[in-house]
């Protein structure tokens, strides 16, 4: 499955790399997330209208299909989405789980949960698109958008949930542009004169998605790969879980609480993860540390109590970072909260860790904290007090 996808996209970059090589309002998106591909979507843009199908894979394999007319301004008009079930893919029959529509100066939106359904209103914006998590298609009308407008900086409003944010759009030089998430960061994106999305790197957000345009693609065969896929009990899972782990030893007990994002073929440290930046350790929520008894971490004194984890990476080691606040996540932080700052050292292991992980190992009258990913392991070691 993983080879078929990666040749349809080898192909369709080819085909990509000229703007004139495909028809400009009917293509497709492949999204990946290291080596594993996380999203397809087929497009197609005739006027005012949209029409486009997505497959998405996290946590479980999703069909859903997207009817989308444009008003005057270029926002929403009208937007349907409709989900088909796993089983039939898109020659299902769907069910309508969410409906936009404008009402003067209001957007009226239903949605269809698990707990019956939702009706809200919010404020209509000029030119107001949706915002789809992890779906990239209405990225390409916003950029179509900013193109037209010839500015250097514009900003598109993107509804999401219901809340109406604001995305902004920068041309950088030549075919390079980004958009920068409310809150996840900035992408890079090269797109053709047009407008059209030829490549989007989402390396610097949360996320760390990476996007191709591609001509076309077998979109039903590819859905029936991913469905076996989950049937067989291998879905692709959550992007990033939460992990609680528990330790006990010299009358003591530890817990930490992270989330936990995985390889999926990266290249982590210096990579994804950069060196001497401060990094979240770990993912979403801040990681969050908990220890029965005082201990003494290198030349810093730990009261029993919780905390979180922040760390600065480096070749040689870096520095584990101890901060009194609680409870925010993980791209929340205060350095005047800072309890202190100690430094870790670096290893390197045989085996691959796929998902990181912290342990809490016992070392005679201590213990050693060991932050695990890839082939490579930092450590800090404690004494109990």
């Amino acid at each position: 499955m993983k080879n078929l996808l990666y040749s349809l996209l080898l192909i369709g970059f080819s085909a990509a790399c000229s703007s004139t090589s495909f028809d400009p309002n009917k293509a497709a998106f492949v999204t990946l997330l290291g080596n594993d591909t996380l999203a397809v979507e087929q497009f197609e843009k005739n006027g005012n209208e949209i029409n486009a199908k997505v497959i998405l894979r996290s946590p479980q394999t999703t069909f859903s299909s997207y009817n989308l007319i444009l008003d005057e301004t270029g926002g929403i008009q009208q937007m349907t989405r409709t989900n088909f079930p796993l089983e039939e893919g898109f020659s299902g029959n769907g069910t309508v789980v969410q409906t936009v529509e404008k009402d003067g100066d209001s957007l009226k939106v239903q949605m269809e949960t698990s707990n019956g359904s939702r009706n809200f209103t919010t404020a209509h914006a000029p030119g107001v698109l949706p915002f789809i998590d992890m779906v990239h298609w209405p990225f390409e009308i916003a950029f179509n958008h900013a193109v037209e407008a010839g500015a250097d900086s514009t900003s598109q409003m993107l509804l999401s949930g219901n809340n109406v944010s604001n995305f902004v759009i920068a041309a950088i030089e030549g075919d390079s542009m980004t958009i920068r998430h409310p809150f996840r960061g900035v992408m890079g994106v090269r797109v053709n004169s047009a407008g059209d999305i030829m490549h989007l790197d989402a390396a610097l957000t949360t996320r760390k998605l990476k996007v191709n345009r591609v001509p076309s693609i077998d979109i039903e065969k590819v859905g029936e790969n991913f469905a076996n896929s989950d049937k067989s009990g291998n879905p692709f899972g959550a992007l990033s879980g939460a992990e609680t782990a528990e330790f006990s030893f010299n009358d003591t007990n530890f817990k930490v609480e992270y989330g936990v994002p995985y390889k999926r073929g990266r290249e982590l440290f210096g990579g994804i993860v950069p060196w001497g930046e401060r990094w979240r350790t770990g993912a979403n929520r801040a990681t969050h540390f908990y220890t029965s008894s005082d201990l003494r971490i290198g030349d810093l004194d730990v009261p029993a109590g919780e905390y979180t984890l922040f760390t600065i990476p480096e070749p040689d080691g870096g520095t584990l970072i101890i901060n009194k606040q609680t409870g925010q996540n993980g791209q929340s932080y205060d350095e005047e909260r800072d309890l202190g700052r100690v430094p870790m050292e670096i290893s390197a292991q045989e085996e691959e860790t796929e998902a990181f992980t912290i342990t809490v190992e016992n070392s005679g009258s201590g213990g050693i904290l060991k932050l695990i990913w890839g082939d490579t392991i930092f450590s800090t070691e404690f004494e109990i007090e």
